[in-house]
């Protein structure tokens, strides 16, 4: 039985921001990830990978 993190590490987040897209999409799915956590008031968005998440 695997217990599932709640939040993801900071490695992981900053890993995440170095994904190979342009800045201004880059920035459209910080923007929407975070969005996402507030509006669903969890500690992801579902978007595992992309920046922001």
């Amino acid at each position: 039985m695997t217990i599932r993190k709640r939040y993801g590490s900071l490695r992981e987040y900053l890993t995440n921001l170095n994904a190979p897209y342009p800045l201004p999409t880059k920035l459209r799915m910080i923007a929407r990830n975070f969005s996402l956590r507030f509006v669903r008031k969890k500690a992801c968005c579902g978007h595992h990978g992309e920046p922001g998440c």
